[in-house]
């Protein structure tokens, strides 16, 4: 098995973890798109609220500025060269009511078919780690909110953009991954670990509250 690629956690505050390869493998139930080993990052307070209840969270859809995660910093990684950052897809409202997010999730295929890959993206970077690979990728950024641009050389804790709600996105968060190619249609997942502010290594549990300062 080929040995993870250990990155530095690439936030700060509090993170709940979702759709972690700590619980299953592949973390999001498919390998396509080099998901296998990814796992998603929402920003949360000290009780682990992403944001606060109320009419439209039951009933309707959300702006996503109402979000703890939402504009936060996204940090890179790793050391590397960016080879694609994309930008300018819109940041859509959240959806946590079942009446509004079933549909949504049902409409992921058809997204797909009509908007292209960055329907399901959204506004991302993807970091050559080495020599043509491994790939560090972050996904569903905000709009507007990169500053690095494709054959730039970057350092690990460099700000690369915010955390948005861009592509196939139900709330604000940070979606992570590292593949053997930048090609989404052929890429392989490749497994990961991240490098906490204490020294340790590790990949969060499923629902664990992971936090950096």
């Amino acid at each position: 098995m080929t040995e993870p690629e250990v990155l530095a956690f690439p936030l700060t505050g509090r993170w709940l973890a979702r759709n972690s390869p700590a619980r299953r493998i592949p973390s999001h139930g498919s390998h396509l798109m080099g998901t296998t080993y990814s796992i998603d990052l929402i920003g949360v307070d000290g009780r682990g609220r992403a944001a606060t209840r109320g009419w439209a969270s039951a009933f309707g859809t959300e702006p996503p500025e109402k979000f703890l995660g939402f504009g936060r910093p996204v940090l890179a990684p790793v050391d590397g060269t960016v080879v694609v950052a994309h930008d300018g897809e819109e940041d859509h409202a959240a959806r946590r009511s079942p009446l509004t997010l079933i549909p949504y999730l049902l409409s992921q295929r058809s997204r797909l078919r009509e908007g292209g890959i960055t329907a399901i993206t959204g506004n991302y970077v993807i970091i050559d780690a080495g020599f043509c690979g491994p790939y560090v990728t972050l996904v569903h950024l905000r709009r507007g909110s990169l500053q690095v641009e494709s054959g730039q050389r970057i350092q690990v804790g460099q700000q690369i953009g915010e955390c948005g709600n861009s592509g196939n996105s139900t709330q604000p968060h940070l979606h992570v991954q590292v593949t053997d190619s930048a090609d989404w249609e052929t890429c392989r997942g490749l497994p990961m670990l991240f490098r906490f502010g204490d020294g340790s290594v590790g990949m969060p549990d499923e629902g664990e509250i992971v936090s950096q300062w």
